[in-house]
């Protein structure tokens, strides 16, 4: 279920609109930007991620770019596999984080919404799932599934 922060309910229209950041949650994009600033290497490296799972603890993956692009892993998957392999292999919240692109003159990373198949991936291991992404007011937190209003079904 969907918690504002201090575990109330969240207002109506939330699960849409958003919740805010927590001091947990900054960690996280921390922990994210710490990571790419550490590995970042351009088309090889570009994007970093980390997942806080349901135990408090956090994982970081970076993106594995491949010179065959459909080769390439998303840095959500990597911080996923770390955390089934290490952990209790769950999701709470998730954050990705972009470097910039060398021609672009804001040199911030920034925070990124998870692509399509990382959004299925999140709601297929933990359907209630929180995703951080930049909003129309900056950084917000919104349930996985809201951003995959139609998921693939086997």
């Amino acid at each position: 279920m969907l918690t504002a922060a201090g575990g109330a309910p969240p207002e109506p229209g939330a699960a849409r609109e958003g919740l805010p950041l927590t001091d947990a949650d900054h960690q996280l994009v921390a922990a994210a930007i710490e990571v790419l600033d550490r590995h970042y290497r351009p088309f090889w490296h570009m994007v970093a991620a980390a997942i806080r799972s349901r135990d408090g603890r956090i994982w970081t993956g970076v993106h594995l770019g491949a010179t065959v692009g459909r080769l390439s892993v998303c840095a959500e998957a990597v911080a996923l596999g770390r955390a089934v392999l290490e952990g209790d292999g769950t999701i709470h919240t998730a954050v990705a984080v972009r470097h910039p692109k060398p021609d672009e003159t804001d040199r911030e990373m920034a925070v990124v919404s998870p692509c399509g198949a990382c959004r299925e991936m999140i709601v297929d291991f933990s359907p209630e799932a929180l995703v951080i992404m930049k909003g129309p007011d900056g950084l917000l937190k919104l349930p996985a599934r809201v951003l995959l209003p139609q998921p693939y079904r086997r």
